[in-house]
């Protein structure tokens, strides 16, 4: 596995390889590796791409109150679980490799960006398409991998190479799942046991909505949004958010079908967790 901190590096090494004919697969992190993001690994791999991983914390994505500073970094572990993964090659910039002192230009969907996580978290969105864009120059990927745990990432992601003609293939790779059906997440660490528990509410509340979609039958979004609301409220969480939503547009629908998702946010005490299911 080759260890690239450069862009310079990057692009010799992308330069050397493409002669072997494979397509090239980039699964953009920010490290603190989790099973969920050896998923993203392995498709990649199972696709036949010569893959390529980067572990880099954004800054512009987080806001001034936000976790970037405690954001959990373990590069010593990631190298090693890497290296026993079958990738080619991981890149791993400092924030001045990736910004120059000047930096001025960022990547802004309106609308899509302003929605859900981004009506929490202004600002967001544009630190997360801006790297991510650099990432796709740098890398110049044929295919790029991002977890549907993130949908709202997704989706903004896929509409920003539509509309600025990447031609790269975006694919999503289902959410992943520890065994009490939380999804992986980098940030589970930050929970206690008890807080732990407490969070299973949201996987809990998407799961019987998505029962009562896929065995019940119905599909009014407003009654599954108050039972999934009702199971939430029973526990000691802030819902932040519950919304039923076209995959698209991310505009709120009246009436699940295909191309359709509920998407969620809760926290707990300093910890927040986003979740969804999705019918594609």
């Amino acid at each position: 596995m080759e260890i690239l901190t450069t862009k310079k590096q990057v692009r010799e090494y992308v330069e050397k390889t493409r002669n072997s004919k494979k397509k090239i697969g980039l699964v953009p992190t920010m490290g603190s590796f989790h099973h969920g993001h050896l998923f993203l690994m392995e498709k990649s791999m199972l696709d036949g791409c010569l893959t390529i991983v980067s572990i880099f914390v954004n800054p512009l994505q987080f806001g001034p109150s936000e976790d970037f500073q405690r954001y959990p970094r373990n590069i010593e572990k990631d190298i090693s679980i890497l290296n026993k993964t079958g990738i080619n090659a991981v890149f791993m910039p400092s924030v001045e490799e990736m910004y120059s002192k000047n930096h001025l230009a960022t990547i802004f969907l309106p609308n899509l960006a302003e929605k859900l996580e981004g009506s929490i978290r202004p600002g967001h969105f544009a630190g997360v398409c801006t790297v991510v864009a650099k990432l796709f120059n740098i890398v110049q990927p044929h295919n790029a991998y991002f977890g549907w745990k993130d949908a709202q990432q997704l989706i903004i992601i896929r509409k920003m190479v539509k509309d600025l003609d990447f031609g790269i293939s975006i694919i999503g790779v289902p959410t992943v799942r520890d065994v009490d059906g939380l999804a992986a997440s980098s940030r589970n660490i930050y929970l206690s046991e008890s807080q732990r528990k407490q969070a299973l509410v949201l996987s809990q509340a998407l799961q019987k909505m998505k029962e009562m979609v896929e065995y019940n039958k119905i599909r009014d979004a407003k009654t599954l949004i108050s039972l999934g609301r009702g199971i939430i409220e029973k526990e000691n969480v802030e819902l932040q958010y519950l919304e039923a939503v076209e995959l698209e547009n991310l505009e709120a629908v009246e009436k699940i079908g295909k191309n359709t998702g509920i998407l969620g946010a809760i926290r707990i005490g300093d910890v927040r967790l986003i979740d969804n299911i999705v019918w594609i």
